[in-house]
């Protein structure tokens, strides 16, 4: 079962939309559920960086180049 959610855009978010769906040919429905999809990984995934910083941190790992280092 879908849940219809309602959002107000302002006139220039509304335009633009509009452009991308037009070009890339999907419905806006298409779009921002694509689009919402990809915000809530975004949350989910720096919710969880920060939830295991410290233990990375621990370990000496505070860039992606000390990770690749001890893990190539």
């Amino acid at each position: 079962m879908a849940t219809m959610l309602t959002v107000r855009l302002d006139d220039e978010l509304e335009r633009e939309l509009e452009t991308l769906c037009g070009k890339s040919g999907q419905s806006r429905s298409d779009f921002v559920r694509e689009a919402l999809r990809r915000q809530i990984r975004q949350a989910e995934f720096a919710a969880l960086r920060s939830e295991l910083m410290p233990y990375a941190e621990a370990q000496g790992w505070v860039t992606d180049e000390d990770v690749f280092r001890d893990v190539s």
